[in-house]
């Protein structure tokens, strides 16, 4: 029997906050950062489009574990929209299919807004990874296809213009998971009757992440200057985020060197005393504040689900 492949890389777990330039893919990045850390594993948490600038964060190693907490929190966007064309794609990258010489009063886009606040019904665009039929949608779009997406809900938690002239209007959005700028800046158009589409697009949050952790990616680029590995690879390692930090909005649970290990071994620990925590579906357990494990806590017991080191 052969032995299983030891995997290639460094064992190495974090959070980088990479502030993503614009005309790089998600999926680009990724690999791009991966390589520079020697990582053995790394994925995103939400894609940006190749057009959109902005706040990625990229997990490396265990942090994998902990992307979906990073999926479900909150966003901010700051936006374009240039009024007078729609586009196939609903950004600069499509072609007009719609235009119209009509251009808006910031009066009338201030009366539109709450109609786009809460929780709203949203169709994604047809350049969307929506799967339809088990397709992407932005793969039948390619070859020519239009596709009837199903409005989807996604809620708003705040929307503001910032500024507006003729040609444009700058917004700011704080939105939840699935939601689709790019529409918005669709069904702006068509609300006003002059069509729309977005010319810029930043996010610059990600929770529980703030933007003063952004990285740029030049900067770490940068690094590659440096000709000891191992001294470049401490340069990259600084600006790595702790992995337990994307599990900020659960409760948390400080155990015993002793509780660890049972922990580690798949094993439930038992919360005794009347200071023992109320029961939770999920919660995060840490040891001499490393990350030991995300669990539930019930009848009891922290029952682990996912293990860390």
């Amino acid at each position: 029997m052969s032995k299983p492949r030891k995997p290639k890389g460094r064992p190495i777990s974090g959070w980088l906050i990479l502030d993503k330039p614009v005309d790089f893919g998600s999926t680009e990045a990724v690999s791009k950062i991966k390589w520079l850390f020697k990582a053995q594993k790394a994925g995103h948490a939400g894609t940006l489009d190749p057009l959109a600038s902005g706040m990625l964060p990229i997990a490396l190693g265990d942090a994998t574990k902990t992307v979906p907490y990073v999926m479900d929190g909150r966003k901010i966007y700051e936006f374009t929209v240039s009024w007078g064309e729609e586009r196939s794609t609903d950004d600069l990258e499509g072609q007009a299919t719609q235009t119209s010489e009509n251009r808006p009063a910031e009066e009338a886009i201030r009366a539109i807004l709450p109609n786009y606040t809460g929780v709203i019904q949203q169709i994604p665009p047809q350049f969307s990874a929506i799967k339809i039929a088990g397709e992407r949608a932005y793969d039948l779009a390619r070859e020519g296809e239009t596709v009837e997406i199903p409005a989807r809900e996604v809620e708003i938690h705040r929307l503001t213009l910032v500024k507006a002239e003729q040609d444009r209007a700058w917004f700011e959005v704080e939105c939840g998971k699935g939601t689709y700028v790019r529409s918005l800046a669709r069904d702006f158009g068509r609300d006003l009757g002059c069509y729309g589409h977005i010319s810029e697009l930043r996010r610059s949050y990600v929770a529980p992440f703030d933007e003063d952790k952004m990285v740029p990616l030049a900067e770490l680029v940068a690094l590659e200057s440096i000709e000891d590995m191992d001294e470049r690879l401490a340069a990259l390692d600084a600006f790595l985020i702790d992995t337990g930090e994307a599990l900020s909005a659960l409760p948390h649970l400080a155990i015993s060197d002793d509780q660890a290990r049972r922990l580690r071994s798949g094993n439930p620990i038992i919360l005794r005393g009347r200071d023992a925590p109320l029961p939770v579906p999920e919660a995060y357990a840490t040891a001499k504040g490393e990350l030991i494990a995300i669990g539930a806590i019930e009848e009891g017991e922290f029952r682990p689900k996912r293990v860390f080191g």
